[in-house]
């Protein structure tokens, strides 16, 4: 994998990036499990134009973490803050997916200033999964539509990060009401759906387009829940100029 691996001790922990590219900063937050070796062909588009940061949150890929830290989303966010404090970095435009799209909300709404823009990639963000169970089964489904060489990477990255931590992690969605704090997002974000996406649908993303202002969606034929696996150069395009059109 390309990019430089670069590490620095947020709360104790010491948390890792993988830094690719060169030019104005964009920082990259997993899903849940997540890991940043599992982004590495959406950084590498995005570094064409890009100094991308490939984070691993605390408990995922090459990052420390505690049993009871993190376990819920707020402790995801909290460090993120502290991260991008960390790295000189508060204040970069910040891409989300999965439940990272949701962790960034979170960021935006309760830590003003810490981002000037969102892109929001097959996002989380309101509580459309009733049960664990639910997400459960709407991630079998996904799988076998998802590019056979993510499967071991995923594996190693969920195995790392722990049946346990995911379980709580994704229970705290359920209780996790980021619909109130969508509207106290100010910044400029981007919506990615993936039309074949049956993690995340449509509707999910039409939902949060309602609620935060000056939102932009753009839909990707085909695409699934791990589109930037499997979309990577489109994902990138529609990123970056999302961001070159505002100058940010």
């Amino acid at each position: 994998m390309k990019g430089t691996r670069v590490f620095c001790t947020v709360g104790g922990l010491r948390t890792h990036a993988r830094r690719l590219g060169q030019g104005p900063p964009l920082v990259l937050v997993p899903g849940l499990g997540c890991a940043a070796w599992m982004y590495h062909r959406v950084g590498e588009e995005l570094a064409r134009e890009r100094t991308v940061y490939l984070y691993d949150p605390p408990g995922h890929g090459l990052s420390e973490g505690r049993p009871e830290f993190p376990v819920c989303i707020e402790h995801l966010t909290d460090h993120l803050a502290a991260w991008l404090d960390a790295m000189n970095l508060r204040g970069a435009p910040v891409f989300g997916h999965s439940l990272g799209g949701e962790v960034m909300f979170d960021l935006a709404a309760r830590y003003p200033g810490a981002t000037c823009a969102l892109i929001a990639c097959a996002p989380t963000g309101i509580p459309e999964n009733p049960s664990v169970r639910v997400q459960f089964l709407r991630l079998l489904l996904d799988l076998p539509r998802e590019r056979l060489g993510l499967l071991l990477p995923g594996l190693r990255a969920y195995t790392r990060c722990g049946l346990r931590r995911m379980y709580r992690l994704a229970r705290d969605q359920e209780a996790h009401m980021t619909g109130p704090l969508l509207g106290r997002v100010e910044v400029p974000t981007l919506l990615l759906d993936g039309l074949s996406d049956p993690v995340v649908r449509s509707w999910t993303i039409w939902q949060i387009h309602e609620t935060i202002p000056h939102t932009v969606i753009r839909q990707l034929p085909g695409a699934t829940h791990a589109m930037t696996d499997t979309f990577p150069r489109t994902v990138a395009r529609f990123t970056l100029d999302f961001l070159n059109h505002r100058r940010l």
